[in-house]
């Protein structure tokens, strides 16, 4: 599946990039990009490249307040998304509506994707214990630009896999034949079990199902809970993002050391299971966008229609869409 490794040049230092992250957060546009920020946009792909999840938000603001403020930019509005996008050659993104912001409230990222209808497409978290879910997942289903929804199973929910709630959303998804972005980092066995508990339904398991740092350095074992990711694939009915992957690095840019535990996602699960994606913004503290991208574009571990597969085919295969390219 993966080529031999060799060794690769390393491009950026991170230590460097952290100690300069407060003041890129001031300066806009050009955090996305950190000591590239000048560089020219890439030359047009031949494959087609969807970043699996991104996140887009305004700012904190009394018109639209967040519910929570992370460590996350004072904002990365759609317009700024896709210049970081089109800078480094993404064609498009799985644009998923922010928890820690706006909770079940999609509509910023709704007026995103009406804005930019060839770049993104959306997924919405949606709520347990709301009894007219269902209704939800219908409208939404309705609404343009629409490829699936969210369930977030961590282990602070203290949610149960027969969770009448997940219960009534599941059934909901395949009625309305919607894939189930799940987030249960933490929370593994848990999140096994529900996908047991449901074989008709179509997941899609969020960040590789391993818990990933919000600020540096990675945790002292980043990989240790990779054998049950492994256990995973044998469940037909999912698949699985390999989104954030360079957050687990204990090295700097280019991140070599996550090949060879990626090796063994690739071979579990098939390429052709694994959505390659940045999670950003969420990843801002630890890798800035650009960084969250070339390693995978760069890599000699990928053939090309390996790559072509990972960075764009899976992704377009597990949700129905594609980007309109430029």
């Amino acid at each position: 599946m993966l080529k031999p490794p060799t060794t690769e040049n390393a491009l950026i230092d991170r230590r460097g990039i952290l100690r300069t992250g407060a003041a890129l957060a001031a300066v806009g546009p050009a955090l996305l990009h950190g000591e590239h920020a000048k560089a020219q946009p890439r030359s047009a792909s031949p494959m087609t490249i969807i970043d699996a999840q991104v996140h887009a938000y305004a700012a904190n603001t009394p018109e639209r307040p967040w519910h929570s403020v992370p460590n996350w930019p004072p904002h990365v509005t759609g317009d700024e998304m896709v210049a970081a996008m089109n800078k480094v050659g993404v064609d498009g993104a799985i644009y998923v509506s922010p928890f820690s912001m706006y909770e079940y409230d999609s509509s910023y990222a709704v007026g995103v994707q009406k804005a930019h209808p060839d770049k993104f497409a959306l997924v919405k978290p949606v709520n347990p214990d709301d009894p007219a879910v269902a209704d939800v997942i219908t409208d939404w289903k309705k609404t343009p630009g629409t490829v699936g929804i969210r369930v977030i199973m961590s282990r602070e929910s203290k949610r149960a896999p027969d969770d009448p709630g997940f219960d009534r959303i599941l059934r909901a998804a395949v009625r309305n034949d919607f894939p189930v972005n799940v987030l249960f980092t933490g929370n593994i066995d848990a999140g096994t079990a529900l996908i047991d508990r449901h074989p008709d339904v179509r997941f899609v398991i969020d960040h590789l199902g391993i818990q990933q740092p919000s600020v540096p350095p990675a945790p002292p074992q980043p990989w240790a809970e990779l054998p049950k990711v492994l256990d995973l694939a044998k469940r037909k009915n999912a698949v699985i993002k390999v989104t954030g992957a360079c957050t687990l690095s204990k090295e700097p840019y280019p991140f070599p050391d996550i090949w060879d535990p990626l090796a063994r996602v690739f071979d579990a699960w098939g390429i052709e299971r694994c959505l390659w994606g940045t999670d950003w913004t969420r990843a801002f503290a630890v890798v800035n966008y650009e960084q969250g991208v070339e390693p995978f574009l760069k890599t000699n571990r990928l053939s090309d229609s390996d790559r072509a597969t990972l960075m764009g085919g899976a992704c377009a295969k597990a949700y129905g869409w594609s980007p309109k390219k430029a």
